[in-house]
């Protein structure tokens, strides 16, 4: 009855603000939010702007808009590039959020932060998400978060590694006791993915291709493994040569081979962090198998390939992309069991 009055009041809230998606989890409902991190500002004739549209009504006009509307994406590898616009989306969702609710509630939020972000960087985060009208904030790493919300028995005095594939970076991290023992962030995510295969077809086929163009090919078609079967798209571009519109058919070994330079870049970066591990850590990382997390576990036998490449079981986690959301909703609940005290909270 208690928790019942008290949700009346207090919402907590837990945000992956990440560089494609944000989402957030709300306590006792799950998540709540899934939108784009896209922002459409509008110039008006005096040099004045305001917000157009936020989320999937921003994403839909990508590459579509006149000249006095700009898209911008606040985020670029997992940290805020433009303070301003971050801190209008972050408000616009938790606006979003509350709009059921009868009263305004106090909130506190807990906000999931790229391994290795700067100070900097993380003041930023928590200033965006106080003026969005936040009372409490706390910052959590993302490969913590992430191995909670895989279920990963973190607590435990055993090595888990996993690997968190988000749109602007890759972590993979080695967690034992509550706490990272060896973590790496690689500036490698499913927007690198969309770029190398805007540039093949630019290179291949002499078109250019959008952004989002790109996203439905990878989408559709793209794989991280040779397979048997090859899939087939149909494409249109822009001929750079003519000067119009082409159609064009792309297959996914094309995609494949597309995508090497940003997956060498993802599965080094897991090399490099079994070799960093200590060998008692190691053990059980190689029995328990490697979780892959985040929006780009969903590329197509991702997880394969870094089983082919580095002889261990991989395990995709339920549901990847809203791990890190559901992982610090999780960490919230523990905030007020007191347990939460064992994790480095921020």
């Amino acid at each position: 009855m208690f928790d019942n009055f008290r949700g009346l009041f207090v919402n907590d809230l837990s945000i992956d603000l990440g560089t494609a998606n944000t989402l957030v989890y709300a306590r006792d409902q799950g998540i709540v939010l899934n939108e784009p991190s896209v922002v459409a500002v509008r110039q008006d004739a005096r040099g004045g702007k305001r917000i157009e549209a936020v989320g999937h009504d921003a994403k839909r006009m990508l590459g579509r808009t006149p000249s006095h509307i700009t898209t911008i994406r606040p985020l670029k590898d997992g940290v805020i590039a433009d303070f301003t616009v971050t801190e209008k989306m972050l408000q616009h969702f938790i606006r979003k959020v509350h709009k059921k609710r009868l009263l305004r509630p106090i909130t506190r939020v807990l906000v999931c932060v790229p391994y290795g972000s700067t100070q900097v960087e993380r003041r930023a985060i928590r200033e965006s998400a106080s003026n969005a009208g936040a009372r409490k904030v706390y910052l959590v790493e993302e490969p913590v978060a992430a191995a909670i919300g895989a279920g990963i028995p973190v607590g435990e005095a055993r090595g888990s590694m996993v690997l968190d594939i988000g749109g602007g970076t890759s972590e993979v991290a080695v967690i034992s006791l509550n706490g990272i023992v060896y973590a790496e962030s690689v500036r490698m995510g499913g927007d690198r993915f969309d770029e190398a295969i805007v540039n093949y077809v630019r290179r291949q086929y002499n078109m250019l291709i959008g952004e989002a163009t790109a996203e439905s090919i990878k989408h559709q078609i793209g794989t991280a493994f040779p397979g048997h079967e090859v899939k087939e798209i149909e494409v249109v571009g822009r001929h750079l040569s003519a000067g119009v519109p082409r159609s064009f058919t792309l297959n996914s070994n094309e995609v494949l081979d597309a995508l090497q330079e940003p997956l060498s870049g993802i599965v080094g970066a897991v090399k490099t962090a079994l070799e960093a591990t200590p060998p008692e850590l190691g053990s059980d990382v190689a029995e328990r198998g490697i979780v892959l997390t985040g929006g780009g576990a969903l590329l197509t036998d991702i997880d394969k390939l870094i089983s082919e490449e580095t002889g261990l079981p991989v395990i995709i986690a339920d549901d990847p992309l809203t791990c890190v959301a559901r992982g610090g909703g999780i960490l919230l609940e523990m905030i007020d069991r007191k347990t939460g005290q064992m994790f480095a909270l921020e």
